[in-house]
C-alpha cells in the first residue's frame, strides 16, 4: 500500500486528458474555500470530471481494476470479515477472500488511514478494486442486512437450543434475541425489496420465507421454540391479542429502517402446528418502478389514463389480482391529483401510506366503520375526489356509483381479469347497466411481470407452439439463475396495462348488455386498445421477460 502514497490526482487526471491546468487552479481555489475537501472532490463538485473518470484514472495509475457492483460476485461469507461500522465509515465492502488476502471494493484508494485501519483490524492483506461511492454504499446496506439477519437468527437459535418451552417476550425495545431477529428480518426484506415475509410453523421447525419479485424464496430455518415468541412480538407491535390463538387476526405497525419508516400489514392465522404470520411491506420507497413518472405506464397508455383523470366526475377502476400493484398505482395517482386545488378523501383498509394534502380514513370493523359507512360519511365532507380502497360488495359499489353521478371523481380497485370484465363484475354485484354506463369513465387492468435477469439469461429460438403465440424467427430469452437474482432467473418487475375508455358507443353497449368479447373487439378496433396479452407479447419480443411470464398473463386475462 505504500505504492499508493503521494499520487498527485490533478496531474494524473491531466495526464489522461480529463482536465486542464486552468481547471486545476480553479479547483485549488475552490478547495481552499471548502476546508477538508480533497482536490478530486473539488473537481467533481465543480463538474470538471465525473467520479467514474477519476476512478478510471486512479485505476490506470495504481494498477487497480474499476468494477460495477451490479455484475460483481459477492461472497456472503467474506462480507462479515470487516466489521459493519468500519465498512460504513470507510465505504468499503469485502467481496472475496483467498488465504490471507481479502478483496475489497472502495471508492477511495487514497484513504491510507482507513485501509490500514481495516488491515490491522482483520489481520489480512487487502486486494483493492474501485467502484463509485453510491454503488458501494448501497451494496454495504444490502449485504450487511443479510449478515445481520443470519447472525440474529443464529443467535436466537442458539439461545433456545435444547429448549422446548417458549421464551419470555418483553414489550419494551431492547437487545433480546427475538427483537433483534424480527428487526433484522424486516431490514433484510426492505433492502432486498421483498414484498412479504412469511413466518411458517411446522412440526419440528419454523421456516422464514420472503417474496421477492413475486417469487417466494426460502430464507432461514428457526428452532421450533422460537416461533411462539416471534409471533407474540409481532402481535405486540401490531396491537393484536396475544392470548387469542384460535382465530385469524389482522393489524399493522411501522418500523424505522435506516432513515425510512416502513409500514407493515400483518396477518396471523392458526395452523395445525401454530400460528402463521405474513408481514407485507407496504408502499415502500425502496422499490424501483419502470416509467415512474407515468405511473409505471408506457407513454401511449399514460396519455390515455391522464385524459381519464381530467374527468370532472365519474368513477375510475384499477383492476387486477392481489399483488398486481393496484394500490401502488392508486397512491401515485392520488399524489399527483393532490397537487391540484381539490379536496381528496379516502376510505381504506388499511391506510398503507400517508399522503400529503389527502384526508385518509381507515375502516374499523369492530367499531362499525365499514367501507359503506365511511363512504356515506365522506360524501358529507364536501369532497372533489374520493378514493375507495377496494370495491368489495354491492353496497360499496352502489354508493360509489351514486357519488360519481352526483359530481364527484371516484377512484377505486376491483378484482377482475381484464378491463372489460369489470363491467360484468359490477352487473354481477347488482348494479343496473344504465347506472354503470352513466357513471363509469375508464377502467385500467394492471399486471406485474417479472423481468428476466440480464446477467444470466440465455437466448434460444422459439418452439413451434411458442411461434404460434408470438411469431416465427424470434429469439427469446430464458431464465437461468445466478447470485444476483437469488438463482430465480428473474430480477425486478415491470407493469403492463390495458386501458378501456368509456365513450358513447361503449356506454350504449353496456346499456344493451353487450358481451365482454364485443366490448373488447370494439375497443381494440376504434380505441386502439392493447390487451394485457399483447403488451406481454411485446415485452417477450423485446427480451424484457419470458414465455413463462407471458403464459401466465395469457391464461388469466
Amino acid at each position: 500500500m505504500n505504492t499508493f502514497k503521494n499520487v498527485p490526482i490533478g496531474e494524473v487526471l491531466k495526464e489522461y486528458g480529463y482536465i486542464t491546468d486552468e481547471q486545476i487552479q480553479e479547483a485549488l481555489v475552490y478547495q481552499k474555500e471548502h476546508k477538508g475537501l480533497r482536490l478530486g472532490g473539488a473537481l467533481m463538485e465543480m463538474g470538471f470530471i465525473t467520479e467514474r473518470q477519476m476512478l478510471e484514472a486512479l485505476g490506470q495509475r495504481l494498477g487497480l481494476s474499476v468494477v460495477d457492483m451490479g455484475t460483481t460476485t459477492v461472497d456472503g461469507a467474506s462480507v462479515g470479515i470487516i466489521p459493519q461500522q468500519l465498512a460504513q465509515k470507510y465505504n468499503m465492502l469485502a467481496v472475496a477472500q483467498s488465504d490471507h488476502m481479502l478483496t475489497v471494493v472502495t471508492n477511495d484508494p487514497l484513504n491510507f488511514y482507513g485501509l490500514e485501519d481495516v488491515r490491522q483490524t482483520i489481520g489480512m492483506e487487502l486486494d483493492i478494486q474501485l467502484c463509485e461511492e453510491e454503488q458501494v454504499r448501497k451494496a454495504i446496506q444490502y449485504y450487511y442486512s443479510e449478515v445481520e439477519a443470519r447472525k440474529a437468527a443464529k443467535s436466537a437459535n442458539t439461545s433456545v437450543a435444547g429448549q422446548v418451552e417458549e421464551l419470555e417476550v418483553e414489550e419494551g425495545e431492547g437487545d433480546t434475541p427475538i427483537i433483534k431477529l424480527l428487526n433484522s428480518l424486516i431490514q433484510r426484506a426492505y433492502n432486498t425489496s421483498a414484498s412479504d415475509i412469511h413466518i411458517e410453523p411446522f412440526e419440528n421447525h419454523s421456516l422464514v420465507r420472503m417474496r421477492v419479485d413475486g417469487t417466494i424464496i426460502d430464507y432461514v430455518t428457526l428452532q421450533k421454540a422460537l416461533h411462539s415468541s416471534l409471533i407474540a412480538r409481532i402481535k405486540i407491535l401490531s396491537d393484536l391479542d396475544i392470548a387469542e390463538r384460535r382465530v385469524p387476526q389482522d393489524g399493522h405497525f411501522r418500523l424505522k429502517v435506516g432513515q425510512e419508516y416502513v409500514n407493515l400489514r400483518v396477518s396471523v392465522i392458526p395452523t395445525v402446528f401454530g400460528e402463521k404470520a405474513v408481514l407485507r411491506l407496504l408502499a415502500g420507497g425502496n422499490t424501483s418502478i419502470d416509467h415512474i413518472g407515468h405511473y409505471g405506464m408506457i407513454d401511449e397508455d399514460y396519455e390515455k389514463f391522464a385524459g381519464i383523470l381530467h374527468s370532472p366526475n365519474g368513477i375510475i377502476y384499477i383492476t387486477g389480482p392481489t399483488g398486481s400493484g393496484k394500490t401502488t398505482t392508486l397512491y401515485m395517482v392520488l399524489e399527483e391529483l393532490a397537487k391540484r386545488q381539490v379536496n381528496i378523501s379516502t376510505i381504506e383498509d388499511p391506510v398503507e401510506k400517508n399522503l400529503p394534502r389527502v384526508n385518509q380514513m381507515q375502516t374499523n370493523q369492530l367499531a362499525g366503520l365499514t367501507f359503506e359507512v365511511g363512504l356515506r360519511a365522506l360524501l358529507r365532507q364536501d369532497p372533489d375526489i374520493i378514493m375507495v380502497g377496494e370495491t368489495r360488495d354491492s353496497e360499496t359499489a352502489a354508493i360509489s356509483i351514486r357519488a360519481a353521478i352526483t359530481g364527484h371523481l371516484v377512484v377505486s380497485t376491483l378484482h377482475t381479469n381484464n378491463a372489460a370484465a369489470s363491467i360484468v363484475r359490477l352487473i354481477d354485484m347488482g348494479m343496473e347497466p344504465y347506472m354503470i354506463a352513466s357513471s363509469l369513465v375508464g377502467v385500467v387492468a394492471q399486471r406485474l411481470m417479472r423481468k428476466v435477469c440480464p446477467h444470466c439469461c440465455e437466448e434460444r429460438e422459439t418452439t413451434e407452439d411458442e411461434a404460434k403465440m408470438i411469431g416465427e424467427h424470434i429469439k427469446i430469452r430464458v431464465p437461468k439463475g445466478c447470485h444476483r437474482c437469488n438463482y430465480t432467473g428473474y430480477r425486478g418487475r415491470i407493469g403492463i396495462h390495458e386501458i378501456l375508455l368509456i365513450d358513447k358507443e361503449i356506454k350504449k353497449m353496456i346499456s344493451d348488455h353487450a358481451s365482454v368479447e364485443e366490448i373488447i373487439t370494439y375497443a381494440r378496433e376504434y380505441q386502439h386498445m392493447n390487451t394485457l396479452a399483447e403488451r406481454a407479447t411485446q415485452l417477450v419480443k423485446e427480451g424484457v421477460t419470458t414465455m413463462e411470464e407471458l403464459i401466465k398473463i395469457a391464461y388469466y386475462s
